[in-house]
């Protein structure tokens, strides 16, 4: 399975983009702002370049797992349905622990993906609901699963 994310709306405290699964729409999404990192420059250039906890990923390919224990949200109970398992992005230079997730404002990305509906600026709503879609279509996958962030 092939998800793309394209970024649209890059503001300084945000970064607002579209999530395409095999070529087609499905959601929006919230990332923190985007500071020009890319996958090609290498961990010590993004290292460098971020700003702990409001930057967003670099660009590029990466692959998605779906059996990692999220430990932050291990306890929280909107994520019972899925046991703490989820989405996570391997091998992002100068990241650690990226996941998609559930949220609504910038404050809730700490550099992960955020998935809603943009229908209030700098924001996403209906994250809950739309996470819940989102990783139904992900568990029936065949193979493995990347992103990729434009």
């Amino acid at each position: 399975m092939d998800l793309k994310v394209i970024r649209k709306y890059k503001k300084d405290d945000y970064t607002i983009g579209r999530l395409y699964i095999d070529g087609v729409y499905f959601c929006d999404t919230l990332e923190d702002t985007d500071r020009g990192l890319t996958q090609e420059m290498g961990a010590a250039v993004c290292r460098a370049r971020k700003r702990r906890g409001t930057t967003a990923i670099p660009t590029g390919r990466y692959q998605v797992l779906m059996n990692v224990v999220s430990q932050r949200f291990s306890k929280v109970r909107k994520y019972d349905f899925c046991q703490d398992r989820l989405p996570r992005l391997l091998n992002v230079p100068a990241f650690e622990g990226v996941l998609i997730h559930i949220g609504n404002y910038p404050k809730d990305t700490a550099g992960c993906i955020l998935v809603g509906r943009n229908t209030v600026r700098g924001a996403v709503m209906d994250s809950t609901e739309t996470f819940r879609r989102l990783y139904e279509r992900l568990q029936t996958a065949k193979g493995h699963i990347y992103i990729k962030i434009e």
